[in-house]
């Protein structure tokens, strides 16, 4: 059997990723079906799998144009977005013989419990695939945070954060066509250089505790079986 680079990952993954193109559909079966199957390529690695799923398709917490919404409230809604989005994607995961479990940062009665490590661990270790929501249950925090946190929380081995763009440049590829995409980068020169990779307090925590990323596009069937097999798909964020 193929072996993989990494053996315990943490996923962040859009919430655009389950929708369609069309803005009105915040759920399409193809984009369900596609995150299903690149998972299912992974799971055969023997690799063990957690998600942090944003909930952009839904509701947008920090960028809202809702008149008279509080910025407080408008982030609980966008963690509830996240908790729907673990719904979905647990039953369209069960559906096709993948056992998943979801665990928030705060606990729904008869819906989702609350994170404990243990019991995250176990599910991994069981080969469930781990869907964690409501971000890190507090407003002004991004879902990159709350991907970072959990990541460490469970020792994953690296932070596979899937885009629409394949790795960091050094300027914006859609403006600049001369721009030059980094296969790796170190956090201080992506400090230097203010390269916009994730936000500031993801991006410390992760250069605080030496947590590795990987900024992949999403888009190319298989590139996440690619990441995890430690192929070049992307940039590799992290000292060497």
């Amino acid at each position: 059997m193929t072996k993989a680079r990494y053996q315990r990952i943490l996923l962040k993954l859009s919430g655009e990723c389950l929708s369609a193109e069309r803005a009105e559909v915040v759920f399409a079966d193809d984009g369900l079906e596609r995150v299903c199957e690149e998972l299912g390529q992974v799971l055969t690695l023997g690799v063990e799998v957690a998600l942090v799923v944003g909930g952009g398709n839904i509701f947008r917490g920090g960028r809202s144009a809702v008149k008279g919404l509080d910025r407080v409230t408008a982030d609980h809604v966008g963690m509830l977005a996240t908790v729907q989005n673990c719904l979905v994607l647990r039953d369209v995961l069960t559906n096709r013989g993948i056992p998943a479990e979801i665990f928030g940062a705060f606990p729904i009665e008869g819906m989702i419990e609350r994170m404990r490590r243990d019991r995250a661990l176990a599910a991994l270790r069981n080969g469930s695939v781990v869907l964690f929501a409501g971000g890190t249950g507090n407003p002004f925090v991004s879902t990159d945070t709350a991907a970072v946190l959990r990541a460490l929380e469970i020792d994953a081995q690296v932070l596979l954060k899937a885009t629409k763009v394949d790795g960091i440049y050094d300027a914006d590829p859609k403006v600049v066509p001369t721009a030059r995409r980094f296969s790796h980068l170190g956090y201080r020169e992506a400090l230097e250089r203010r390269l916009a990779v994730m936000d500031l307090a993801a991006f410390s925590l992760c250069m605080e505790q030496g947590l590795r990323v990987v900024v992949f596009d999403f888009s190319p069937p298989g590139n996440l079986r690619r990441a995890v097999l430690g192929e070049e798909v992307g940039t590799v964020l992290g000292d060497r």
